[in-house]
């Protein structure tokens, strides 16, 4: 049998959900290396709705993290509650505003984030497992509260997150967008994305890096 990586999910569009370039390069590789994988996303409400033409919050408007990240899996994703560790070899957490709004309170709360409940169980199983845990973009923010303290990650070069990430324990590397960091002790990899791209381009090469080491330590 194939290996399985789960991917979670925060909805569709970086300034509200999921990056989608992001989650499309991330499965994409996957599919690439002949890798299977399921998403995954809370089931409730987003934070808030952003109209993604002018940035601007549509107040009066509300969605569904679940729902929307139905968009970017074209249907085929499960509710977070559901996701079993011992289904998949690895997990995977692509980036976006939703990371900071929906999977965690990050955007309001900065070092003082709390993690959306179900994703601290989720991840605690596949780390307790030893199992690879991938990250990209702002999503390397939540590790400290997720995994626990003194793990090494990066998002690029942005000082406001990575003193947050210090401020929980965490241990920030700075790091190129076509690169990755990698903690080897803790099976973490992480790497900037669209924290720093400034095309599609540039945020490939690093996420199909993110994910080839995903693979290559699915096997050790």
């Amino acid at each position: 049998m194939s290996k399985q990586v789960a991917v979670i999910l925060s909805g569709c569009g970086v300034q509200d959900g999921s990056e989608i370039y992001e989650t499309t390069l991330t499965l994409l590789r996957l599919d690439q290396l002949g890798i299977g994988y399921r998403c995954f996303a809370p089931n409730i409400d987003q934070h808030d709705v952003i109209d993604h033409r002018n940035g601007e919050s549509q107040s009066e408007e509300r969605r569904n993290v679940l729902v929307e990240s139905a968009r970017l899996a074209r249907g085929d994703v499960a509710p977070l509650e559901e996701l079993e560790a011992d289904e998949f070899d690895a997990v995977i957490l692509p980036g976006g505003f939703g990371v900071a709004k929906n999977l965690s309170t990050f955007a309001e709360d900065g070092a003082d984030l709390v993690i959306q409940a179900g994703l601290g169980e989720a991840l605690a199983d596949f780390y307790e497992d030893r199992k690879p845990i991938g990250l990209m973009c702002i999503a390397p923010v939540m590790v400290p509260r997720l995994l626990g303290p003194g793990i090494a990650v990066t998002v690029g070069h942005d000082p406001s997150v990575a003193g947050a990430i210090s401020a929980m324990g965490g241990l920030h590397r700075s790091c190129g967008v076509e690169d990755i960091v990698v903690d080897f002790e803790n099976r973490v990899v992480t790497t900037p994305a669209y924290m720093l791209a400034t095309r599609i381009g540039e945020a490939a090469t690093g996420i199909f890096k993110l994910v080839d080491r995903i693979d290559e330590l699915m096997d050790l």
